[in-house]
């Protein structure tokens, strides 16, 4: 069975293509909508965790990179 023809992937499609309908399909009034949902649902809502911090790759010489020079101490 494809995903297309699963009938909870259809009713959930549906499901979505009726409240862009619903709100002309203004993402900015979809989400006021669904942020008024949130609010009057009483529930405490938190924000996602932070994103761990970049790693920076060190240089690598073989593809041509150059570290960057060492400060001075001083």
């Amino acid at each position: 069975m494809e995903a297309e023809d699963d009938d909870i992937v259809a009713r959930v499609r549906a499901a979505r293509e009726a409240i862009a309908a619903r709100f002309n399909y203004d993402l900015d009034a979809i989400f006021a909508h669904l942020r008024e949902r949130e609010r009057q649902s009483g529930r405490v809502v938190l924000p996602p965790p932070p994103k761990p911090a970049a790693v920076e790759a060190e240089p690598d010489p073989v593809a041509g990179e150059v570290p960057p020079p060492a400060a001075k101490a001083g």
